[in-house]
């Protein structure tokens, strides 16, 4: 099974400061085409920033985003995983804490991050390799052995 190393490895991980504006991280994350910006200090995640905390915390408190800072509207309740987890329980995890985007952390330094859309991609092509064996196995014709 994959770990989430599998997942994150060549990922170009893309982060915030907490000083930031929201409208400097709302403009980050649609260039980047992503949904979520894990916000550091140095090396260490202290939050992260996604499109629902844009909705909820800014957009539906008619805060302005261009003097509002990415900390004060941040997640800083944080879920974590390590690079060495399994993709089932972190799918798991994720579903059970209702988040869609969880920070990869080893030795208290951020080194990836992990979407909903990252695990489903994952599993749709284990999926398809386990169609493309079976289907192999189905159509194979063993050798006739004539005496």
């Amino acid at each position: 099974m994959k770990t989430a190393r599998d997942l994150f490895i060549g990922q170009d991980l893309t982060v915030i400061s907490k000083n930031e504006t929201v409208y400097d991280a709302a403009k980050l994350m649609t260039e980047r085409t992503i949904g979520a910006l894990p916000v550091v200090e140095g090396e260490r995640v202290v939050g992260i920033f996604s499109e629902r905390d844009i909705m909820n915390r800014v957009v539906a408190r008619n805060l302005n985003p261009q003097k509002t800072t990415v900390e004060q509207v941040m997640t800083k309740e944080l879920i974590v995983g390590s690079p060495e987890e399994d993709i089932s329980q972190i799918l798991v995890r994720m579903k059970q804490a209702n988040i869609r985007h969880l920070p990869i952390v080893e030795h208290e330094k951020l080194v990836g991050i992990i979407s909903f859309r990252d695990l489903l991609q994952a599993d749709i092509s284990e999926k398809a390799e386990e169609i493309k064996i079976m289907t192999a196995y189905i159509h194979y014709i063993p050798p006739t052995f004539e005496s």
